[in-house]
């Protein structure tokens, strides 16, 4: 028998949507992929030429497990420029992407019982976090009409002894929208420590984001290279943690994952100082589709009251076409050939609606919309 923490881990279905549209595939359907949150743009040119050459000089082995002093020092200068933050290189630990910080923050932070406030809808993973190291979730819906933002109020209603962090993610997976300034700054003044994922920092198209870490340094910040820097595969990430967990984090980091990847870390130094009109070109096509696909779903009847400004994605609201979000993103997978994330995969009060990526090219979502309408039309 597995173990109970395994046996009680729910599935991510976003995977069980793309793993069934590759066996469609495999069976010739063409899939038009909106499902997953994947930038489709090849890594910078200039970061791949660093993997390269760190492979080509031999830097092929282990680091200190906090990583290599010169990206931390990167990282560091990353959040100065951006946010006007004093971040120490010694709070910085570089991970195998952001999913090994987020695991190891809560390591550090959690013992059996504590609890973790968690807005709803969220990123599917962050309970199976949370749970896996004895910590218990507690959920506070997020409503459509206030952009998926917490209401602070509501935070605090939820808020006991047990209370021992607040999970804070904006831009957010799975809506695309912003906390506001005033709302991170209520959140920050709230007792409980604050972990702020901010791996979709950089990707935001009107407005602007703010780190954790302007309010606070009460905070853990997550953050990584997949999104912004289209690096994905190569795993790269990070944590800012306050100086007092460091030490704690860092056992954790050497016992299960001894260091980040050595050549990927003179890659991630060259993402942070040479990649930026990459990053500029990514933006302003993301920019372009996020347009483009909020459009087109309103036309179709979805609804959107609160444009998403940030991340790659569209949380739009299918109530009034099913209450079932699985059946219907599967039924719209098998009958349409398009991928789209069911929105009960992010929580109980994201049922209903469809999670849309415009990280796939104009040419793909412009097919992918016209799929959909008409498989729209024939429901009615």
């Amino acid at each position: 028998m597995a173990s109970k923490r395994t046996e009680e881990m729910t599935s991510f279905i976003v995977m069980d949507v793309l793993e069934r549209a590759c066996a469609l595939e495999c069976e010739g359907k063409h899939i038009i992929h909106l499902e997953v949150g994947e930038p489709d743009f090849d890594t910078p040119a200039c970061v791949k030429a660093a993997a390269c050459k760190a492979l080509e000089d031999g830097f092929t082995h282990y680091t200190h497990s906090l990583g290599i002093p010169e990206l931390r020092e990167a990282i560091c200068a990353y959040y100065r420029d951006t946010y006007g933050v004093g971040v120490d290189p010694d709070q910085v630990v570089v991970t195998s992407g952001s999913s090994p910080a987020i695991f190891m923050t809560f390591a550090a932070l959690l013992e059996p019982g504590d609890q973790v406030i968690l807005s709803d809808p969220h990123y599917a993973c962050y309970p199976n976090f949370i749970k896996f190291v004895g910590g218990e979730p507690v959920r506070v819906p997020v409503f459509e009409e206030d952009g998926f933002q917490y209401r602070p109020e509501a935070i605090e209603a939820k808020l006991s002894e047990r209370t021992r962090a607040i999970f804070i993610n904006s831009p957010s997976n799975p809506t695309g929208n912003l906390l506001s300034k005033a709302r991170m700054q209520a959140i920050a003044d709230m007792p409980p420590w604050i972990v702020s994922d901010e791996i979709y920092h950089g990707l935001v198209y009107e407005g602007k984001e703010h780190s954790i870490l302007e309010f606070t340094d009460r905070a853990f910040v997550l953050n990584g290279f997949s999104k912004l820097f289209a690096m994905t595969g190569l795993r790269l990430g990070y944590l800012i943690a306050p100086k007092e967990f460091v030490r704690p984090i860092q056992k954790v980091h050497q016992n299960f994952f001894i260091s980040a990847n050595a050549m990927i870390q003179k890659a991630g130094i060259a993402a942070l100082k040479e990649s930026w009109k990459d990053v500029a070109r990514m933006k302003r096509i993301y920019n372009e589709r996020r347009i483009f696909m909020i459009r087109r779903l309103r036309e179709m009847g979805l609804g959107i009251t609160v444009e998403p400004t940030g991340a790659f994605y569209v949380f739009a609201n299918a109530r009034h076409i099913s209450k079932d979000s699985y059946a219907l993103a599967f039924d719209i997978l098998e009958k349409a050939c398009v991928g789209v994330t069911p929105g009960i995969d992010f929580g109980q009060h994201g049922e209903g609606y469809l999670r849309f990526s415009y990280a796939n090219s104009m040419e793909n979502i412009a097919e992918g919309m016209d799929r959909l309408e008409a498989y729209f039309k024939a429901r009615k």
